[in-house]
């Protein structure tokens, strides 16, 4: 049993680091074709970045991996395979569940990390990125990487989704952590500042909060920033940067 965890444990560590260095990679890539030198500069903050990131694919790694393990040998989680387990409209509305639930946990959260004495111990290292790149989505404290992993393993305890469907979330969140922090707006104006883009947080979104920092907290959705008052709208970061602190 002993040997099974450990397995389980280092294979997701591994899934876990491997689709950050894919992902972060790939846009990191796009990126240089489509706004080259824009990370002119930086290679001694993203060597910081891709550091503790993998530091915290090991936080996100065990969790998942000790739940992997359990699901398929004690059935402990409510994932299942058989879409015939459940209703077809399950399918969507857990996935609309899980990424509620898990927008609503990161803004409280993040929110909470952003008063001074947890900013300092916890949430210091992600905003040392105040200028943020493409690796920056997971380069976070191992405090704050705990509180990034408990929520899924939680959810999968709790909420039956299926594997397809917990799939499509994770790589919802992969993708939207990384898109987010790229330093450039890879979705047409006409979302960004249209009806989807008043309730979709994206790149302009979001970098805003790495400038302002007491604003825009949420993950995939403004629906809590604006019902709290904290959403300071969109900047225009398609093409310029943030300036650098000197």
């Amino acid at each position: 049993m002993g040997a099974g965890i450990i397995l389980s444990v280092v294979a997701m560590t591994a899934i876990v680091a491997v689709r950050y260095l894919v992902t972060s990679g790939g846009f990191a890539w796009l990126t240089s074709r489509r706004s080259p030198g824009l990370y002119a500069g930086r290679s001694p903050q993203i060597r910081k970045e891709v550091a503790w990131s993998l530091a915290s694919a090991i936080i996100y790694g065990a969790p998942a991996g000790l739940l992997a393990w359990g699901w398929k040998t004690h059935g402990w989680t409510r994932i299942y395979s058989d879409v015939a387990d459940y209703p077809l409209w399950w399918l969507p509305a857990s996935v609309a569940i899980y990424l509620f639930l898990h927008d609503t946990w990161f803004y409280w959260t993040h929110r909470w990390m952003h008063r001074p004495a947890i900013y300092k111990r916890m949430h210091a290292v992600h905003h040392a990125s105040r200028n943020p790149t493409a690796w920056t989505a997971m380069s976070f404290h191992p405090w704050e990487s705990v509180t990034g992993a408990v929520l899924i393993p939680a959810l999968v305890l709790l909420i039956p989704i299926h594997y397809g469907a917990l799939l499509f979330v994770l790589t919802v969140m992969t993708v939207m952590g990384v898109t987010n922090h790229m330093g450039w707006e890879m979705f047409p104006r006409w979302l960004v500042n249209g009806r989807a883009g008043q309730w979709l947080i994206t790149a302009s979104h979001h970098q805003r909060h790495h400038e302002k920092y007491l604003c825009n907290f949420g993950l995939y959705f403004r629906f809590w920033d604006r019902l709290c008052g904290t959403d300071r709208g969109l900047g225009d970061f398609a093409t310029v940067p943030l300036p650098r602190r000197t």
